[in-house]
This record gives structure tokens, sequence and C-alpha cells, in this order.
């Protein structure tokens, strides 16, 4: 007896990347635009573009028809803001977990622990390619080093959670991704892991993976100059506060690295009360008005409905339009608090005008 999968129960096959790619396919106007976006994306990072990085969106997706409702209303508002802001809308298909809980879209789409990873990785695909086909790049959060085969042509951006930031795995994928990756600071509120994380993947690396045609090969990758940091707070305290952004900006440049900074306005920073994360991009602002220019964006947990919900047994209970995993705050609050963000940008723009709260 072979003394081998021990403890699997069931091996399945999955798609390849490249079947996928055939079922789901990007048209040329989609790719160059899915270029162009990413390209604007890596100026903001670089500095070369002064506007901020809008990254806003559900804390994660689970229903893909509140998800293209939700998008077409941000790529009415994004039309609204871009002299002063870049949007992309967070479009999160998996979910870390320190213990149990839903997984996300990609693992358990039918949020029924079936676990239908296959048709979770075409609709994730089908999905993304719905929302950039409307014109509006797309983040997503990289979780499993498998996922990107799959999905990568279609992201403007990327980030690297608190929990994976110190992964080496993560750390070489990043290197290799086709778009920039923002890494948060550790749950703690630690940045060195994150900072040394960015030191890692501006370098190339080499590391095992799956390529288009469904077999094991090796990457080499070319190095990612356009990693960043991502500052979430920490157990203890938020830090996005100017003493907090002006220290993040030292220790980046002390390590030679592009003081690039985006700010995240939940989880610690808000302390995870997402009402409180318009007093975050309040101070975001703030600091930006008066020259902090390392701060390149944020990011806001944002749904249709606020607040979230628990999955009921019973699926056909569950809210439209409100998250199932991290409260988030509702369409109406998104659009009047970053609209006004926006004029207040303008106006320091143009007129060097004092800010007013939001």
């Amino acid at each position: 007896m072979a003394n081998v999968d021990i403890r699997i129960r069931k091996v399945e096959a999955l798609a390849t990347p490249d079947e996928l790619y055939t079922q789901f396919p990007v048209d040329e106007a989609t790719s160059e635009s899915i270029h162009q976006t990413r390209q604007t994306v890596n100026d903001i990072i670089q500095g070369r573009d002064r506007r901020l990085l809008a990254i806003v969106g559900p804390c994660s997706l689970h229903d893909p028809v509140a998800a293209i409702d939700y998008a077409k209303k941000l790529k009415v508002l994004s039309s609204e803001i871009e002299d002063e802001m870049f949007v992309v809308m967070r479009t999160y298909f998996e979910k870390p977990r320190t213990v149990a809980g839903w997984k996300g879209l990609i693992l358990d789409p039918k949020m029924d622990g079936s676990y239908d990873i296959g048709g979770g990785i075409a609709l994730a695909r089908s999905l993304l390619l719905e929302i950039v086909k409307l014109g509006l790049p797309v983040g997503c959060e990289v979780l499993d080093p498998i996922i990107p085969q799959y999905i990568d042509e279609l992201m403007s951006w990327s980030s690297i959670g608190a929990r994976t930031t110190e992964s080496q795995i993560h750390r070489n994928l990043a290197s290799g991704l086709s778009v920039a990756v923002g890494f948060k600071n550790s749950t703690s509120g630690d940045l060195v892991s994150a900072v040394n994380a960015i030191k890692s993947a501006y370098q190339p690396a080499s590391f095992i993976g799956m390529d288009g045609k469904g077999a094991s090969a090796i990457f080499r990758t070319t190095g990612n100059d356009c990693c960043h940091l991502i500052l979430r707070g920490g157990d203890q305290s938020p830090n996005y506060y100017e003493d907090d952004v002006e220290s993040a900006r030292i220790l980046l440049e002390k390590e030679g690295l592009v003081p690039a900074i985006i700010v995240d306005c939940s989880h610690s920073n808000s302390r995870k009360n997402y009402e409180r994360q318009k007093r975050v991009l309040r101070s975001i602002i703030d600091q930006v008005c008066w020259g902090e220019k390392s701060i390149r964006g944020f990011m806001l947990e944002s749904n249709l409905l606020p607040g979230c919900q628990k999955i009921p047994s019973d699926l056909s209970n569950l809210k439209y339009g409100v998250s199932v995993t991290d409260a988030c705050i509702g369409w109406d609050e998104t659009q009047r608090i970053v609209l006004h963000a926006c004029e207040l940008l303008r106006k320091a723009r143009l007129e060097g005008g004092s800010v007013q709260p939001l």
C-alpha cells in the first residue's frame, strides 16, 4: 500500500487556465483598456501621475448581480472625479481565515460548504471580464498562488494581505505579477515585514507554479518595481495619522524604496467600525492637501447597502447588496464622501484653500 495522499479523500480535475481563456476570452479593445489602466496605476504608484488611487468596493463579492449593479454606479462616479482620483474597483474573491468562515466566491461560490472551486474560478473570471468591459479597472487580493493564472490578465492592481505578507511564496509571486502590488503591514501594526516584502518582490525570483496548460512549471521573474506599502492599522492602534505616514515614508526612503503608500480606511484603521472610514479618508485628504506626496491612494470598503449580514442557511433570505464578510459603508455614503474629498483636493490644488470636514 502506497504511503501517499493518506488524508486525501478525493482528487478532482480542474479546467486549465487556457481552457478558461477560451471560454471567457478578452477581446482586443478590452485588452488595450486593461493595458492603459495598468499603466495609469503604475504611474500613480511611481509618482508620475499626481492623482490618488481610489480602490473602492465590497469587502468581498458573493453576488454577481449585485457586483455588476455596484460596478455600474462606481463607473459613473469614477468619471466625475477622474481629474483628482483614479478609481479601481475592489473585487476580492478569496478570504483568508484564521480559523473558520466563508472562504470566498472562488473556493465556495454556492456558499454552502460544497467548495465548487472549478465553478468559482469560472464565475470569478466571467465577473471580472464583465466589469472591465464597463471600462472599470479591477483589483484583487492574491491568496492562492495558482489563481492568478486564471485572472491575472484582467487585473490592474493587486494586494497581498496582512497574514500573507511574510510568506516568501507570495513575495516571489508578487515579483512576477503583471500589475502593481500593495503589501499590507502585519496585523500587529509592524511595518518591517511589509517593507521587506517590497524589497524582496523588487528582485527577480523563481518559483514553481502551473502554466496555461495546467502543467507544473518553473516561473522566473523580472522583479516588480511597482510594489508599495498599504497601511491598515494594527492590533493596538490605527496608523493613518500624519506621524504614522511620515514614519512609514522615512522607513521606505531609508531602504531605498519608492515612498509609495496607500491607506486602508477600513480594518484596524477604522477600529473595525465601518462608519469610521470617513474619518480616515478625511485625514488622508487633509495630509495630501498639506503636501504629503507619499500617499498615493486609499481603500474604502463599500457596498450597495451599509453593514453586513451572516450567511443564512436558506440563501433566499440573503439581503441584496449587503456584505457577508466585513461591514461596509453604503453607496450613498460612498458617493457623498468621495465626491466631497475630490472637491477638497480641487480646492487645495487650485486655491490653496482650507480643508473642511467630511
